[in-house]
């Protein structure tokens, strides 16, 4: 079992992140589960933390399969994987059905986690994009590129654990990949924790509190 808990695998990623260390860093995870992982991360590279917003887009009766993802940006940014399309013969009306489900989910959790804090700025920094693991790659791709539209100077996908075919898809997405675990016969992210428990929304909110910006009088 390569990984104890989300912690655990976080202070692993950190320390395969730690050249980064110095650098004008802000580390973006994906909720639910990301958090914890890409917590780690801030704290080692004395980084700010915020999150992407992004949710995969399942298939109708099978939510479980992706058929694509959307992520929050100024304009959603929205990923189809086409063979699974393909395969269950979805049609448009019914992908966008899920899509604006799955936006309204979005912003359900942008007030539940942000409320009107202001999001990290990325334009020019290193942008490090954490998960707790790669599947299929969907909400990974529409994260990475919801955050290369906001024009940061490098942009990095830290993870733990991930398919050996996924990461290799995911180059073009990425400037940097850094990947703990890739293997070629995958099933899912829970096999690679001992612990892959199911994070409340409270506990993403205790997790941003501790990374609070400064209040813009000084007293935060």
């Amino acid at each position: 079992m390569p990984f104890t808990d989300r912690g655990e695998a976080g202070r692993r990623l950190a320390e395969a992140l730690a050249h980064h260390k110095g650098e004008d860093v802000v580390v973006l995870a994906l909720p639910r589960g990301g958090a914890p992982v890409a917590a780690e991360v801030a704290r080692a590279l004395g980084a700010p933390l915020d999150l992407v917003l992004v949710r995969k887009i399942g298939a109708p009766h099978q939510e479980e399969l992706a058929m694509g993802a959307v992520a929050d940006g100024g304009e959603p940014i929205t990923v189809r994987n086409l063979d699974v399309i393909a395969m269950l013969g979805v049609d448009e009306a019914a992908f966008e059905a899920v899509r604006e489900r799955e936006l309204k989910e979005i912003e359900r959790r942008r007030a539940a986690y942000l409320g009107g804090r202001p999001a990290a700025a990325v334009a020019g920094k290193v942008a490090i994009v954490v998960d707790d693991g790669v599947a299929t790659g969907a909400t990974t791709r529409a994260a990475l590129r919801a955050v290369r539209a906001r024009r940061p100077a490098r942009l990095v996908l830290a993870v733990p654990v991930a398919p050996r075919d996924v990461i290799a898809a995911l180059q073009g997405e990425a400037d940097e990949i850094v990947c703990l675990e890739s293997h070629p016969a995958f099933g899912a992210i829970g096999y690679y924790y001992a612990d892959f428990g199911q994070l409340t929304d409270q506990a993403v909110c205790d997790i941003l509190a501790e990374f609070a910006p400064p209040a813009p009088d000084g007293s935060g």
